[in-house]
């Protein structure tokens, strides 16, 4: 959410940006609504100012004048059409803005989609084999380690299950990887997998990515698309204590998506689904801070990946690629042999203050001043990562070698066929 002074006061610059991202929203017209808004403000309180004059004056006398019965009677009936009117031009104006985009960093990328984002680093060497590499649903022919056809049946497309070792190399994957962010720094949680509207709101999800939610029928309650929406709105509505920043929180959550729009997008293996597990990463810290936090939070996706013996690249993600709520955004993008291609495991995201603005979220500084933080949200890891390990390690015979820093928490050197 942007400020409505900010908006005021770069009125022309936040034009620009709504219309860079492709937003409808007309910033003038937010302007406009809240100057109606303030009009109506400056109303009301000059109103209530004389019904706070007229009853000290009665308190001095001890009894109303017919005049002041009058006044006061008059004053009551245009305050309450003027509050009414005041509530709905407040909505009006709230409505609106929550539209509004956030601003973007200087050095976003122009372009539409995925292939326009701007590879900033690469590392590793693309594993070359002597036979013909197959893709994660291929091995999973042999290996056992995912099911998407008792997935479908017993719920509905894109829903999988991971057994086996599938589940054992999953569940060992994030426990080393909270293992590594708890050393970091990092508080853990497991957090509620629903979280209301005002939280979805807060996080900004809503309005903008609306139909990517599970909504529960006649609850104000949905599945969460992620532990970032429950991690952030954990500290709604409250004020943070400066020397406490910045706060790091991780949490392990299944996370729950519709795909809206992504029909007939990756429907092979486990790649595109309903429903997976992640590990987050969550920064609230100062305002001049989130570029290093977002770079921390970065390195800690790439440290992954390098313990992994994954290859990966890292892209400054495009206008077009991110959503509204976003400043700036990296994906790391891990190779996967069996497509040929590199694709994201993890995005990472600088929110700046838009989603402390929407959960009223503050800290004071040590002036005394109200200050909005910053919030960075970043994957650690999630169950692409299980694919990548799956197509990168695999081996003539079918079997895939565990990557040796999994291998204590596994218990085994590799997953073999069935």
């Amino acid at each position: 959410m942007l400020d409505i002074k900010f908006i005021r006061e770069n009125l022309e610059a936040i034009k620009l940006n709504a219309t860079r991202r492709g937003s409808k929203v007309d910033p003038a017209e937010i302007v406009k609504l809240d100057d109606a808004r303030q009009k109506l403000q400056n109303q009301v309180e000059e109103l209530r100012a004389g019904k706070n004059q007229i009853n000290e004056e009665v308190k001095k006398s001890g009894k109303p004048t017919p005049e002041q019965i009058e006044s006061g009677k008059a004053i009551k009936s245009q305050l309450e059409t003027l509050e009414k009117e005041l509530v709905e031009a407040e909505k009006a104006v709230f409505d609106k803005a929550s539209w509004l985009p956030n601003i973007l960093s200087v050095d976003v990328p122009d372009g539409e989609g995925d292939d326009d984002n701007v590879e900033i680093k690469k590392w590793g060497e693309i594993p070359k084999f002597d036979f013909e590499a197959r893709d994660h649903s291929q091995l999973n022919e042999k290996l056992d380690v995912f099911d998407v056809a008792r997935g479908g049946k017993v719920a509905q497309s894109r829903f999988y299950y991971l057994k086996g070792d599938g589940m054992w190399l999953a569940w060992s994957l994030y426990t080393w990887g909270l293992k590594v962010l708890m050393e970091r720094g990092f508080t853990p949680f497991l957090t509620p997998n629903v979280a209301k509207e005002k939280t979805l709101f807060g996080t900004g999800y809503l309005p903008f990515f609306a139909n990517d939610i599970y909504k529960f029928a006649d609850e104000d309650l949905a599945l969460i698309g992620t532990s970032e929406q429950t991690l952030v709105g954990y500290h709604s509505d409250e004020v943070l204590k400066e020397e406490n920043l910045p706060l790091k929180y991780t949490a392990f959550s299944p996370c729950w998506r519709t795909e809206s729009g992504a029909y007939g997008k990756d429907t092979n293996g486990i790649f595109r689904v309903h429903q997976f597990h992640k590990v987050e990463q969550i920064i609230f810290c100062k305002p001049e801070n989130s570029p290093k936090y977002q770079e921390e939070c970065l390195a800690n996706e790439e440290y992954f990946l390098q313990e992994l013996k994954i290859p990966y690249r890292v892209v400054n993600v495009c206008v077009g690629d991110f959503g509204a709520p976003g400043y700036k955004k990296y994906d790391v993008e891990a190779w996967f042999p069996g497509q040929n291609r590199y694709r994201e495991v993890t995005s990472n995201t600088d929110l700046t203050s838009f989603q402390t603005r929407r959960l009223n979220i503050r800290y004071k500084d040590r002036k005394g001043q109200t200050i909005y933080p910053h919030t960075i949200s970043a994957t650690g890891l999630t169950d692409r990562f299980v694919i990548a390990i799956l197509e990168n390690f695999q081996n003539a015979d079918g079997s895939v070698t565990i990557p040796e820093v999994l291998r204590p928490y596994v218990g085994k050197d590799k997953i073999t066929p069935r």
